[in-house]
């Protein structure tokens, strides 16, 4: 098993995380984030955990990333890359969320897509999806979202 299948994967997320709590601490009002402060601390701390396992080769789960298993991962990476840096400001958050979700649903869902019931349940899925985060973040976490076109 070469090394660089764990250092690599795990060196992009440490990376990303590192971006992202930056991105999180450097923004205004600090009261609007503190939620993404706390969870961006977490996910670093926890990334260079990981990564640090993987330079000192003590990453002994898996064999690291196939080729299958990017193929498989692109759609979404891409759907979320989009979500990220485009829909959420264009959108709203709550509409680009619902978006994204669908999207990513049907892309993994291994239902049949040629079937009505399968893309009812989906909508089902991602409606209370959808109603769990306006929960937990407009009204639980009183969190700031991206509000634009619908909400």
């Amino acid at each position: 098993m070469n090394r660089a299948q764990h250092i690599v994967p795990s060196g992009i997320v440490f990376a990303v995380g590192c971006w992202i709590a930056w991105i999180s601490y450097t923004q205004q009002p600090a009261e609007a984030f503190l939620f993404p402060r706390l969870i961006a601390t977490v996910f670093v701390v926890l990334a260079a955990w990981t990564f640090g396992k993987a330079v000192l080769g003590l990453s002994k789960v898996g064999a690291g990333v196939s080729r299958s298993m990017i193929i498989n991962l692109t759609p979404g990476l891409l759907v979320a890359l989009i979500y990220v840096f485009w829909a959420a400001k264009a959108l709203g958050f709550y509409t680009a969320t619902a978006v994204a979700f669908f999207i990513l649903l049907s892309l993994y869902d291994p239902a049949a897509h040629s079937e009505v019931r399968t893309w009812i349940r989906r909508g089902i899925i991602t409606g209370g999806f959808v109603a769990v985060m306006y929960g937990l973040f407009a009204l639980l976490l009183n969190v700031y979202t991206p509000r634009e076109i619908l909400f």
